[in-house]
């Protein structure tokens, strides 16, 4: 662990959490009906920061009936879209003039860096906020040639229009609580539908921030709610019947029952989920770039990234000067506190999760598998796991099959890159691969026959709010990001007229 002074907490984010939280409702905080309260936990010492309403099935009717009346009323689809986009960008710069305190709250609740908080949490926040506040103005119908019949003699000219879907029910996990919740947030709003975000019971604060600050952007009241909470508030949410559209990121189990609980109500539903992502490098591969990146791909957040790198497929070859590599950075990195800044590793969000974690570890020992890092417990206050580093993993080992969801890497060597392609696809899983070659042709050609919604070549988990991401299989259903995340909360209505 290190000793370097942690950041000092800003005045403004030391103010936050000393109030006492309510839910978010009509632009304003609103006392829940539940009289029972949700601790919040600092993860790198395992001391409570603060309380939040844990929501009941009341609260959330409460929080969508504001939500439908807000879009029934047009307060903010009725306005121009140059004025939704004009408001959205302003929202950006509150965002960005806030982002130190937003950063802090992040990293005391989630445990992550305050270098990541500050660049991806908040920094690419406010750009995607940016980019997305465009797309209000850019939603576009078309105009059909139809080849209607009858009666004879009759002329039709036919178009479509793409209308908000409604109220949205935005479903936030805890692995990047700020983030995620502006990635369903914005694109949203600029179709013009109201929200309900319900962020993880784990890591609420954040959520409970950006509704305020929405406010204070322009966004009227009833348009952004925040409901608080654990399972009864997640399962009174997606199975609302006055919620037109659920967009939820999180586990594929949880996942699976909230699309469930979707199709009773025809309720239409996005779903990013879990994966097992894997990386191949092949033959030519440059070792120190290849090292890095499955470093970064892998750790980032500690290993808490839906898109994380897990399984690393190498070429013999190759195979032991990766490995060494891995280890040997992997053993060096040090373990601290979210806001040292020089700190490595960080904590995982909650004990329950570090426990999980370290289960998996534990059967990986069970199963006999060559640890060359990590493995073992560390002995301090807050909830830690080392960087682990598996060598020589038989492919229907459990480490290779489940999702972790934490900093385990595991190796695999291969000969042939048919097989390398053939494991990596031999998964329930595809939303993300990394393909690492200098061979363009090589390249181009397993692209196409890897099963993941997103293959990264030489880099794994870089994002850009235009690329479209999203997974197959067990992964998921949907896109966000560029122009698909806006079309996932709009209807297409086709309008047919005789003349």
């Amino acid at each position: 662990m290190n000793n370097v002074a942690n950041v000092a907490l800003s005045e403004a984010a030391q103010k936050f959490l000393s109030r006492e939280h309510c839910l978010f409702i009509n632009g304003g905080p609103q006392s829940a009906h539940s009289s029972r309260r949700l601790d919040v936990f600092n993860p790198a010492t395992g001391e409570v920061l603060t309380t939040v309403p844990d929501a009941d099935a009341q609260d959330v009717d409460r929080a969508v009936a504001n939500a439908r009346d807000a879009f029934d009323q047009r307060v903010w689809s009725g306005l121009r879209p140059a004025d939704r986009e004009r408001i959205l960008l302003h929202f950006a710069d509150v965002l960005e003039d806030n982002a130190e305190e937003l950063a802090q709250l992040e990293t005391l609740n989630q445990g992550k860096s305050i270098n990541i908080a500050r660049a991806i949490e908040v920094g690419a926040s406010v750009e995607y906020v940016r980019y997305m506040a465009g797309w209000a103005t850019k939603i576009t119908g078309e105009t059909l040639d139809v080849s209607i019949p009858f009666p004879p003699g009759a002329r039709y000219t036919a178009f479509t229009r793409k209308e908000p879907v409604g109220v949205v029910a935005g479903i936030v996990p805890w692995n990047f609580p700020l983030m995620i919740a502006i990635w369903k947030l914005i694109p949203a709003l600029a179709a013009g539908c109201t929200i309900v975000i319900k962020p993880s019971p784990e890591t609420p604060l954040t959520a409970l921030r950006l509704a305020e600050l929405a406010i204070q952007a322009g966004i009227p009241p009833g348009v952004f709610n925040v409901v608080t909470g654990g399972r009864e508030c997640g399962s009174a949410l997606a199975a609302h019947p006055g919620v037109n559209k659920i967009s939820f990121t999180g586990s594929t189990p949880t996942g699976k029952l909230v699309g469930a609980a979707a199709v009773q109500n025809m309720t239409r539903f996005s779903l990013e989920l879990g994966g097992k992502n894997p990386a191949i490098m092949l033959a030519d591969v440059d070792v120190d770039q290849a090292v890095q990146g499955a470093l970064a791909g892998g750790f980032l957040n500690q290993g808490q990234v839906c898109a994380a790198v897990s399984r690393i497929y190498v070429h013999r070859s190759k195979y032991r000067q990766i490995a060494d590599g891995l280890a040997d950075m992997a053993n060096a990195m040090t373990l601290g506190p979210g806001l040292d800044p020089s700190a490595q590793i960080n904590p995982l969000v909650s004990s329950q999760h570090r426990d999980r974690v370290e289960q998996h570890i534990a059967q990986a020992r069970h199963d006999g598998l060559r640890f060359l890092a990590g493995g073992t417990r560390v002995d301090v206050a807050g909830y830690y796991v080392r960087p682990t580093v598996i060598a020589d993993v038989p492919h229907d080992a459990a480490i290779i099959r489940d999702e972790v969801f934490g900093p385990v890497l595991a190796l695999v060597p291969f000969d042939d890159p048919a097989d390398a392609l053939r494991l990596a696809n031999d998964s329930p899983y595809g939303l993300a691969a990394s393909l690492w070659t200098n061979d363009l042709r090589v390249a181009m050609n397993l692209v196409r026959d890897i099963d993941a919604g997103t293959v990264w070549v030489n880099s794994h988990v870089p994002l850009d709010p235009s690329m479209p991401f999203g997974g197959m299989k067990q992964s998921g259903m949907g896109r966000e990001f560029g122009k698909h995340a806006v079309e996932a909360f709009t209807e297409i209505k086709s309008v047919c007229i005789a003349h």
